[in-house]
């Protein structure tokens, strides 16, 4: 009885340093999955902030103004003038819509019930 103990015990260790050797591995491989993954979002903020460069130097007001004369013929783009702007008492708002009476009771002709 006491070998067949021994032996038990011998494979759950066994069973134990394989579960421990597969857990070790998945473990490394979440690591690396888990520096590929901040890899590339570290060049996807790289990539944006390239892209957030590049918009802001062709938004640049004095690159617009050239764009706008030299294609004035094509567009007749013109510069906003104050009087272009309306006022907050101008705008016209919808009325909002009333409120549909799904199951209506009439009361004119009604009773007192005692």
């Amino acid at each position: 009885m006491r070998s067949f103990f021994c032996a038990l015990t011998a494979l759950v260790v066994i069973g134990l340093a394989f579960w421990a050797y597969r857990e070790n591995y998945r473990t490394q491989e979440a690591q690396s999955r888990t520096q590929t993954l901040q890899y590339e979002i570290g060049e996807a903020r790289q990539r944006l902030r390239v892209l957030n460069a590049e918009w802001a130097y062709l938004n640049r007001p004095v690159r617009l103004m050239d764009l706008v004369e030299i294609n004035y013929d094509k567009l007749g783009l013109l510069p906003l003038q104050p009087y272009q702007f309306g006022k907050i008492d101008q705008v016209a708002y919808p009325a909002p819509p009333l409120l549909p009476i799904t199951d209506p009771v009439d009361v004119s002709n009604s009773e007192q019930q005692p």
